[in-house]
């Protein structure tokens, strides 16, 4: 495994493919067997994976509980990305479908949430604290971001960074945050959805921003598993994908077969080298559901990067035609504002 750091904090040296525990913390992914899920993390651990994001609104918090169950010891040895900002204490229970909870930024109730995953992770300190989804009223707010601070102070945290989302978009706000000297940026960034997070690139080099992204496979297409025939249940997160745009991306996928075609690599592989090649993204954080998908794709790190020959066909068929075939709306605070 390869391992990269922050910029702004050498301390925050994360693999190169991450863990989302997203994928073994809620029923949106499939994988609902906690015996399973302990075993797909401790073996992410076995292949040299140290870098675990997860938020306190997965399950309720269980996608922080299952982390300390996990690993009760050697803290040390991993770095902890958690999430703050859905009110899951005064809405308890089981989320229903994808709508976003009520948001809370106040002092107040960063201060709350942070204490109790840090109870819930069973551990003294989180290395990055995102806010989750933010909007620009919250990310251009001094009362958050002295919040943050404090917690920096009282070593409750080691950095803080902002998690765009929770769809594509939110380009101004991405730029906007990295005026605030988070230690990074959470992005959506993949073969067929190179926009808006491409225009984050340069802002994010001149500032010293990590980025972590994350759905390198585009829902199943870029990992082979998405097909024409294929109906993702509506519990399942990748249903509120619009099937026009699915299908416009299986044409692409056709178009990036020279990534993976008669190449030492996968197409699971190719999708997660792609995000790798761009500049300052620290990690990548796949779905994972299988050992057989943690061996894949933490693999990667033994494989070349993609050739220059490679990254500039790829920008062609980007520019020349999949910008277009694949373009779709772009969320921001104004069309979609804090929940509440």
């Amino acid at each position: 495994m390869n391992y990269r750091t922050f910029p702004k904090n050498k301390d925050l040296n994360v693999s190169e493919v991450g863990f989302g525990v997203w994928s073994v913390a809620t029923k949106w992914w499939g994988v609902t067997d906690e015996k399973l899920s302990l075993s797909l993390l401790h073996h992410a651990f076995d292949k040299g994976i140290n870098f675990y994001d997860t938020a306190d609104v997965y399950g309720n918090g269980y996608g922080e509980e299952i982390l300390a169950k996990a690993f009760p010891r050697s803290r040390d040895k991993r770095i902890y990305a958690t999430k703050f900002g859905y009110d899951i204490y005064s809405n308890a229970g089981e989320r229903k479908g994808h709508t976003e909870m009520p948001q809370k930024f106040s002092a107040k109730d960063i201060k709350f949430s942070c204490e109790q995953s840090l109870k819930r992770l069973g551990t003294d300190y989180i290395d990055i604290y995102q806010l989750h989804n933010p909007r620009m009223d919250f990310i251009n707010n001094d009362e958050v971001l002295e919040a943050l601070e404090r917690l920096i102070d009282e070593g409750k945290i080691r950095s803080y960074a902002m998690a765009l989302g929770p769809d594509i978009g939110w380009l101004d706000e991405g730029l906007d945050s990295m005026n605030y000297s988070p230690v990074g940026l959470q992005i959506i960034y993949n073969l067929l959805e190179q926009e808006p997070s491409k225009s984050l690139f340069k802002k994010a080099l001149e500032t010293q921003t990590g980025l972590i992204s994350r759905v390198p496979h585009a829902s199943g297409i870029m990992d082979g598993s998405f097909t024409k025939d294929k109906v993702y249940s509506k519990d399942d997160h990748r249903s509120h994908r619009r099937q026009k745009w699915m299908e416009a991306g299986l044409d692409a996928r056709d178009d990036f077969e020279f990534l993976y075609n008669e190449k030492n690599r996968t197409i699971g592989q190719a999708a997660i080298l792609f995000p790798l090649s761009a500049p300052n993204i620290c990690t990548v954080l796949p779905n994972f559901t299988t050992h057989d998908e943690i061996d894949e794709y933490s693999d990667v790190s033994d494989l070349p990067p993609f050739s220059e020959e490679e990254i500039s066909k790829i920008e062609t068929l980007w520019l020349d035609k999949h910008s277009s075939s694949l373009d779709q709306p772009f969320s921001n605070t104004k069309t979609k504002p804090t929940p509440s």
